[in-house]
C-alpha cells in the first residue's frame, strides 16, 4: 500500500461531502413536505436551493484538482438521514414534529460545518486558494443554516411541540 497524504485524505473527503451533499439534496424536499410550520418549510426551500449551489462549488473544486466529481458513500450521513426520516414516521401528525425535525436538520448541518470547516482547512495547508474561496462559502451558508433553525426552534417550534 502506497503512501497516502492530505492530498489523499481531502479528495476523499470532498468525495464524502459530495455524496452526502446529494443526498441531503434528496432529503430536503422531504422534510419541507413535512414540516407543519410554514416557517420551517420555508428554510427547507430555501436550503435545498442553496445545497444545489453547494453541489456545484464542489464540483468547481474537483476540476481545480482534475478529478472527475464522484462521492464516496458516506454512512455517517446516512445514519443521521435515517434518523430523520425514523421522526417523520414516529412523529407524524404531532406537535412535536417540527421540533424533531429541526433536531435532524441540525444534525446534518453541523455534520456539513464540521466537514467544510476541515477541508477548508486542509485547502489552505494544501495552497489550493480557489477551494479555499469556494469551501469558505459554503462553510457560512451552512453555519447560517443552523444559526435560522436555532432561531427557528427558539422562538416558536419548541413551545409548539411542549
Amino acid at each position: 500500500m502506497s503512501d497516502k497524504d492530505l492530498n489523499d485524505l481531502f479528495l476523499d473527503t470532498l468525495k464524502d461531502i459530495y455524496y452526502a451533499e446529494k443526498q441531503i439534496y434528496k432529503s430536503l424536499p422531504k422534510m419541507a413536505k413535512a414540516a407543519q410550520s410554514e416557517q420551517l418549510r420555508a428554510a427547507f426551500e430555501k436550503h435545498h436551493g442553496e445545497t444545489e449551489a453547494q453541489i456545484e462549488r464542489l464540483e468547481e473544486v474537483f476540476e481545480l484538482l482534475g478529478k472527475p466529481a464522484r462521492g464516496k458513500k458516506c454512512d455517517a450521513i446516512e445514519g443521521i438521514l435515517d434518523e430523520g426520516k425514523e421522526i417523520m414516521d414516529e412523529y407524524k401528525n404531532t406537535p412535536a414534529l417540527d421540533a424533531g425535525l429541526v433536531a435532524a436538520a441540525q444534525a446534518v448541518e453541523h455534520y456539513e460545518i464540521s466537514r467544510y470547516g476541515t477541508l477548508k482547512t486542509w485547502a489552505r495547508q494544501l495552497d489550493i486558494k480557489d477551494a479555499v474561496k469556494l469551501l469558505d462559502q459554503t462553510l457560512a451558508e451552512e453555519k447560517k443554516t443552523d444559526e435560522t433553525l436555532t432561531k427557528l426552534a427558539m422562538s416558536a417550534v419548541n413551545a409548539e411541540a411542549a
